[in-house]
């Protein structure tokens, strides 16, 4: 259980809930929690770099969106979630694979279109999914994972098991009209799930400043009655913090919950992306005061958590888990023909 100072950011005594709310302070992480983070974010930025390399040299094929920057998100609310709680989201997904436990080796074969990836080599990288891991997703149309995400708690709720579905879409896809059709039948019928804006600043590539007539996506869901609440997407404890919160509150039949992630990606919008509409000046700031990987790495070495080296060996074992996943992409077969009509509605 993730340790925090404060009260509920959505404890109220009978009245009616205010539709923002200020988020909880970041949970106090302990040495092993801190390692763990460090550990899990740290494979996802090492991962990612290295299919941004293979992409390059034509070892990945289709699309290719990279989740660099953003890993707090995923990692710390996967930190606080239960067994049984769904995940769903768009097609900067490899990271939530990772994250949810599926392994290296099978993502890294299903962004090169291999049999042993995690859907067969049939999906490729924008079509990540394991349902043994409650992740339901990839999704390569833009917003088409938050109806689909509000179905699998509209199920959680038919059945009553107490799970909670979390929906994760981006700046640009909260202005697309099924996401405000999703939101109210969520409110009306009070359904267990939490709808997570990942906000890094730039829906392909407009900045949400010329793109979005509200920017405070706290705010998106007020005339849903739908409590918002904004979150430090950099912190990971701050992540977590907030999540367990607004899982507590679906979890307890109150409805749905919104959280605004402020977050921000390095790299384009995908590889084809060169990202001329951010200035170099504006990268850096983010990446030397920001960072979510170094901004633990500071805590563990200030506090006597962990030394440098410590940190290194850290990072060599990571960078062979990866070596060792494209390893096996490399020589995994491809799908056999008589694969290609199998797990689809026809």
């Amino acid at each position: 259980m993730v340790e925090k100072a404060g009260k509920s950011a959505f404890k109220n005594s009978g009245a009616a809930l205010p539709k923002v709310k200020s988020a909880p302070p970041p949970a106090e992480f302990s040495k092993q929690e801190e390692l763990e983070a460090y550990r899990a974010m740290l494979l996802l930025r090492r991962f990612e770099e290295k299919a941004g390399q293979l992409y390059g040299m034509g070892e990945i094929g289709g699309f290719c969106h990279l989740y660099i920057g953003q890993e707090a998100v995923i990692v710390g609310m996967k930190k606080v979630a239960k067994e049984g709680d769904q995940f769903i989201t768009s097609y900067r997904d490899h990271g939530h694979a990772l994250a949810l436990g599926c392994a290296p080796r099978a993502v890294m074969a299903e962004l090169a279109g291999r049999s042993g990836g995690v859907a067969k080599g049939k999906g490729g990288s924008m079509h990540m999914f394991s349902r043994e891991k409650h992740f339901y997703g990839g999704h390569g149309i833009v917003a088409a994972q938050v109806p689909l995400g509000t179905g699998l708690a509209f199920a959680n709720q038919y059945r009553g098991n107490k799970n909670v579905a979390l929906v994760y879409f981006g700046d640009g896809a909260a202005n697309q009209g099924q996401v405000y059709e999703s939101f109210n039948m969520a409110a009306l019928w009070k359904l267990p799930v939490v709808y997570i804006i990942e906000n890094n600043h730039y829906a392909m590539g407009t900045s949400v400043a010329r793109s979005s007539a509200e920017v405070d996506f706290s705010r998106r869901g007020v005339s849903f009655e739908i409590p918002g609440m904004a979150v430090d997407g950099m912190d990971v404890r701050a992540v977590a913090s907030a999540t367990e919160e607004a899982l507590a509150f679906a979890r307890a039949g109150k409805g749905p919950v919104l959280l605004a992630v402020d977050t921000y990606r390095y790299r384009g919008h995908s590889m084809s992306d060169p990202a001329k509409y951010r200035s170099r000046e504006e990268l850096e700031e983010i990446r030397r005061d920001h960072d979510p990987i170094e901004q633990v790495a500071k805590r563990l070495l200030a506090k006597g958590w962990a030394s440098e080296n410590d940190l290194k060996s850290i990072d060599k074992n990571v960078r062979a888990m990866v070596a060792d996943a494209v390893d096996f992409a490399e020589k995994d077969a491809e799908p056999e023909e008589s694969q290609l009509y199998t797990d689809i509605l026809a």
